[in-house]
């Protein structure tokens, strides 16, 4: 060999030997951070908390190798202000207009702010959103035919392919980043949340029609064989099969994780499943034993397992965070007449807790909260009280990033609990149940205030975590106290 050649090869050998563990280390400064978000799992419907006759291997698999949380909440018992809560740092009731949103709302997140995925690009992550929004997409009277501007990625996501709002409400489409995915301009969209638009059936004018009957609301326009909340006509091409979804999304975040492997990556991977109209793909139809909830809860398992098969597959799950939780607690009934309250089978969704969504009781918020990292977190269980409006604060000192002094005003940095190095996670949180009302939580404490004060509601959990006996009579003083926290948090004075 040429001795000059040879010289420069070892050079060569030499650089990339010494710059091989900077590029290591470097990358360990800023590991992947994948949350899997389910829609409506309850604290008792997976089998590391409890389940026995619905089955989650897969992520009893997470809580076998991590970290599972016994006191773990979404910031709301509602869809839309948990998720607003978890993607800004903020509790959705300080802010107007975070209920439950329409198909048809606008962008409910001001893209002038901060936001996780935001503060995270800013640190070198390349950030992507798949699956349920529900947070609103636009600025108002919407053209699903053009532009669907602003939405995720104006908030902070390099790219995004999601439901706009819910499986249940219309247009029954995928957008991906700005764009309806597969839309036809020969065949144009259009919704409306006030009238009937098209000619398109509906629910209730045709229920021969339906291959899933409604039990309350879900009446109008019909697709895939389902009647929906809201009215559209157009978008053939564009409408999915209810079938397909957990295919298509799991399809999608899997590739995204593939696209971004060689660089530190945020993916927020919003599920729809266990959400209304629970439609199991024919894999899953049938095999739980527990009705069609309990199979789409098997089918959503299963996706979580196709991410960890994915991490394995790319050697990447070294060098990430991933975290499976829900964005509230159960619910059984949701509008459809599926049989889901007829073949729970001894299933207990809620787990030991009192309510589920909509409600202001443990069992709307605190939901299976698991958080898995080889070699940095140790398999265990903990009781530490945390919430998803801290993934801000905490995600932030994660990966090193600047914190603007106005992002997350709510989020506290909870990273030492998440990571297992803590015990402790916050020392108060508030609690939002369905609409704005909203309860305290202080160690094992709970506090329900009531319009008439007289009938404040305490419940010490550690003795009682069905909340079934109120003890604010025989704790005057302690009912005092967090009172005046609670009236602390919403910035009162009196």
């Amino acid at each position: 060999m040429n001795p000059l050649l040879k010289m420069v090869g070892v050079v060569v050998g030499l650089v990339v030997f010494f710059a091989a563990p900077y590029v290591r280390a470097a990358d360990a400064k800023h590991p992947n951070i994948i949350v899997i978000l389910a829609d409506d799992l309850g604290y008792g419907d997976v089998g590391c908390y409890g389940a026995t006759r619905v089955k989650t291997p897969s992520i009893d698999s997470l809580a076998a190798q991590g970290l599972r949380f016994t006191d773990a909440h979404a910031a709301a018992a509602t869809c839309t202000p948990s998720r607003f809560a978890l993607l800004t740092g903020e509790y959705a009731w300080r802010k107007k207009g975070t209920g439950i949103l329409p198909g048809d709302a606008s962008l409910i997140i001001d893209p002038s702010r901060p936001t996780l995925p935001s503060v995270l690009q800013k640190a070198g992550y390349t950030t992507g959103a798949v699956g349920k929004w529900h947070l609103g997409p636009g600025t108002g009277d919407l053209d699903w035919n053009g532009d669907i501007t602003p939405g995720p990625i104006e908030i902070g996501f390099n790219s995004s392919f999601i439901i706009p709002a819910t499986g249940d409400r219309v247009p029954c489409v995928f957008v991906e980043n700005h764009r309806v995915f597969n839309g036809d301009s020969s065949n144009p969209i259009e919704v409306s949340y006030t009238k009937k638009v098209g000619d398109d059936p509906t629910g209730k004018e045709h229920p021969e029609l339906l291959k899933m009957k409604y039990s309350h609301g879900h009446d109008q326009t019909i697709v895939n064989g389902i009647s929906r909340i809201g009215y559209m006509t157009g978008g053939a091409k564009a409408r999915w099969k209810d079938e397909d979804t957990a295919d298509t999304l799991t399809t999608r975040a899997v590739n995204f994780i593939e696209t971004n492997k060689d660089k530190p990556f945020f993916l927020y991977f919003a599920r729809h499943h266990v959400h209304v109209p629970r439609v199991p793909h024919p894999r899953f139809a049938g095999k739980s034993g527990c009705g069609v909830r309990g199979d789409v809860i098997q089918e959503f398992d299963w996706s979580v397992g196709q991410i960890i098969e994915t991490l394995d597959r790319l050697k990447l799950a070294d060098n990430t965070l991933l975290i499976v939780t829900s964005d509230n607690g159960p619910v059984v009934d949701d509008g459809y007449a599926d049989g889901a309250v007829r073949d729970l089978n001894g299933h207990t969704p809620a787990g030991p807790y009192r309510g589920g969504k909509y409600t202001i009781f443990e069992g709307g918020t605190r939901v299976p909260f698991i958080s898995r990292w080889p070699g940095k977190i140790t398999a265990g269980t903990s009781d530490a009280l945390v919430c998803q409006v801290d993934f801000l604060a905490s995600f932030a000192d994660l990966a090193g990033a600047e914190r603007p002094k106005e992002a997350g005003p709510d989020s506290q940095n909870v990273l030492s609990a998440i990571l297992g190095q803590s015990k402790t996670g916050r020392e108060v949180l508030v609690e939002q149940g369905g609409g704005v009302m909203t309860g305290l939580r202080q160690g094992t404490w709970k506090f329900v205030p009531r319009p008439n004060a007289k009938n404040a509601e305490l419940y010490d959990l550690s003795k009682d975590p069905a909340e079934k006996t109120n003890v604010a009579k025989e704790n005057p003083q302690k009912v005092k106290e967090l009172r005046e926290l609670l009236q602390q948090a919403h910035g009162q004075t009196k």
